[in-house]
């Protein structure tokens, strides 16, 4: 067991430590063991010199004869600037949030069993980057810190890649199989990790998972695509507030979805890409079918130029409507602002309900289920701004990473009423990685009736990990040699 409170001066973990615990759980209707280490391991610099400490939480099955041929998922959150937390108790892990079958939170705050966590067959380590979590960098804070090693895009994939080594080399993984799952911003890291781990470390993986990947190639671009790319979304989002017409409302979201996609695709991104030359009539036209599509008024939409914010879209769907605000990262939650006018709402609501159960929870289980007992905070969000996003070149690692390695293949999941890293920009993605489209059967997208943390809906909770199962199951190599 360890509590590490030196003195009222002196409040930090080891470096270099860990703690384990012994543990039971039901997957799938079948019991078995589990061992819990959790801990800390450095960050050293090219002179070997620690320059940070990470804590991370690592899962294994017990009664495996061979280790080398079981898979080994390493786990990622985004931000950037979260902690691994989200994924690791309410997604893949052995214990997840007691939340209602919705995901809302209830009290008493805690944890129970995942039925479907995916431990069943892979062991998983869940990371948390520099500042996040219980992970610092040397010293903490101060003009001493180069954060030049580790708040940027670059600069993150370098020293976790090299962490990783450490890690796999230490817990003598590095026969099996591997796979990187990242939510968020974190599928930006991966994308990046998969060429790093290949190239840096002579790590080569099976599968990268992106759970609502945020591709900044898109998201922050602005423009016509960016735009344009908004539209299934809403659609998606109205459809669940009923706020669309009943021609499409009396539909199954799944029907009315590839209309969207197809008029996004085909006639939108050109018409906005026209601006201002665009001819009257087809400015109407198009007003009033994107208004079909979203739930908002012809009106809106003209004065706007056909390019909605996504927070005008938060703020206004449900104005005349109840006068909720629908939430950004999960659309199915509603928010009461000081007023009903505006352009953006005055909160994110689904984020302070997440943040209802998922805090109290992991401080809760890190402490006394996992037994690792420390005076420090764990950071949900860490101090990593400025964080640099020059050079990102990621998507066309992941390309790299695939066209060198005949093992790879990508799993991409999402939520229909995600608004921050929508289902539709996260394909758009997946048709951008690969522009010759020969490596397209390596690529798999899964939509899900929920937000950003798809998994905090039981429903798709149960089908995600099964489809991550399946992911998984489908890309060892079996004896299959890696060639073309």
């Amino acid at each position: 067991m360890l509590y590490c409170s030196l003195s009222a001066q002196e409040r930090k973990l080891p470096l270099d430590t860990t703690v384990t615990t012994q543990h039971s759980v039901t997957i799938n209707g079948a019991s078995f063991n589990y061992t819990a280490e959790t801990g800390t391991q450095p960050v050293w610099d090219e002179n070997g010199k620690p320059i940070a400490s990470l804590h991370y939480t690592y899962y294994t099955r017990n009664g495996i004869k061979d280790r080398g041929s079981r898979p080994l998922l390493i786990s990622f959150n985004g931000g950037p600037g979260s902690g691994s937390v989200w994924m690791h108790l309410a997604y893949t892990g052995p214990r997840i949030l007691k939340i209602d079958d919705e995901g809302y939170p209830v009290q008493p705050y805690g944890v129970r069993e995942n039925p479907y966590s995916v431990l069943d067959v892979t062991d998983i380590v869940y990371v948390n980057p520099a500042n996040t979590g219980y992970s610092r960098t040397i010293p903490e804070t101060g003009k001493e810190v180069d954060r030049s090693k580790f708040f940027g895009i670059n600069a993150d994939i370098k020293y976790l890649a090299e962490w990783l080594n450490t890690f796999v080399t230490r817990h003598n993984r590095w026969r099996s199989p591997k796979y990187i799952i990242g939510e968020s911003y974190g599928g930006t890291r991966v994308m990046g990790l998969s060429l790093a781990l290949q190239n840096q470390q002579w790590m080569y993986l099976n599968g990268v998972i992106m759970v609502s990947p945020a591709d900044y190639k898109v998201i922050r671009v602005g423009g016509p695509v960016s735009s344009a790319l908004n539209l299934p979304y809403y659609t998606a989002a109205a459809w669940h507030q009923k706020a669309l017409p009943d021609a499409l409302q009396q539909k199954d979201l799944l029907e009315i979805l590839p209309e969207s996609e197809d008029y996004t695709i085909n006639t939108l991104i050109p018409a906005i890409a026209k601006g201002g030359f665009i001819g009257k009539e087809e400015r109407l036209e198009v007003a009033e079918k994107m208004a079909y599509y979203s739930g908002l008024s012809q009106k809106e939409i003209l004065d706007h130029n056909l390019d909605v914010p996504t927070s005008y879209f938060w703020k206004a769907l449900l104005r005349d409507r109840g006068g909720y605000t629908v939430g950004r990262l999960d659309s199915r939650y509603l928010g009461i602002d000081k007023q009903l006018a505006g352009n953006s709402p005055d909160y994110n609501s689904e984020i302070t309900s997440w943040l209802h159960s998922f805090t109290p929870a992991i401080n809760y289980y890190l402490q006394e289920v996992l037994k690792f007992r420390t005076d420090i905070k764990y950071n949900m969000f860490g101090p990593v701004r400025p964080w640099d996003n020059k050079d990102d070149n990621t998507r066309d690692n992941l390309r790299q990473a695939m066209a060198q390695n005949p093992y790879l293949n990508v799993l991409i999941q999402s939520g229909y009423y995600d608004g921050a890293t929508t289902y539709f920009n996260a394909k758009y993605t997946m048709w951008q990685i690969d522009p010759s489209g020969r490596m397209k059967d390596r690529f798999e997208f899964k939509g899900y009736r929920s937000g950003h943390m798809m998994y905090l809906r039981r429903e798709d909770l149960k089908q995600a990990n099964e489809d991550i199962r399946t992911f998984i199951k489908r890309t060892l190599a079996n004896g299959k040699s890696a060639r073309y």
